[in-house]
């Protein structure tokens, strides 16, 4: 997957497909989740993504950006999503959950990175979310 990375961070033109979107399901606050002290407040994520484009795209990699109540930014990047890469035909979609720990209330956004079967480098923004640490944490 070096090959991805470095397709990641190259100066290719890397386009938006249309009809290749992602949709947030749900956050979840879970405070039984191990979390380290610096940041104690774990979220549990649901996401799927949707290929209604009209061609098959492999999920390669993602990117995520988390920015907290002080402008403070964590980027996550990495090869696949949860450990696989999803194959989506036209019509298809994807769905997993995922958690990330907090220490005060934080934005989320990113992209997931995709190759058609032409080759053609495509990716998908995943719509920003919210977590916000309950008030009786």
């Amino acid at each position: 997957m070096q090959q991805w990375r470095t397709l990641w961070q190259s100066n290719q033109v890397i386009s938006e497909l249309n009809g290749l979107r992602v949709s947030v399901d749900r956050v979840v606050y879970v405070p039984h989740l191990d979390a380290p002290p610096e940041r104690p407040y774990p979220f549990i994520y649901f996401l799927t993504i949707h290929n209604e484009s009209a061609t098959t795209v492999t999920i390669k990699g993602r990117k995520w950006v988390v920015t907290d109540a002080n402008g403070d930014c964590i980027v996550v990047e990495g090869d696949g999503v949860v450990g696989q890469f999803p194959r989506l035909e036209p019509g298809e979609h994807f769905s997993y959950n995922s958690y990330h720990t907090i220490g005060s209330d934080s934005v989320a956004e990113g992209a997931y990175l995709g190759l058609t079967e032409e080759g053609e480098a495509v990716f998908a923004k995943i719509p920003s979310f919210t977590m916000q640490v309950p008030k009786s944490a």
